[in-house]
């Protein structure tokens, strides 16, 4: 369960970032995405999504 915790707290952590890094731009970028078509957004998450799975995959076996 620490080890759930630690990743649900580094997830937190990064996808704060933006917020706190340039809050302006990222408002800029939110609407740019709001305006895209569903079909490259979609596409978009499952890139995402597999390489999240691959890094994961990667750091259980190779990550020592």
């Amino acid at each position: 369960m620490g080890y759930f915790i630690t990743v649900v707290g580094l997830i937190c952590f990064l996808e704060g970032l933006p917020y706190l890094a340039s809050p302006t731009q990222l408002k800029r970028l939110m609407a740019q995405i709001s305006c895209m078509p569903d079909r490259p957004m979609r596409l978009l998450g499952a890139v995402l999504m597999i390489v999240g799975l691959l890094c994961v995959y990667w750091g259980r076996n190779h990550g020592g």
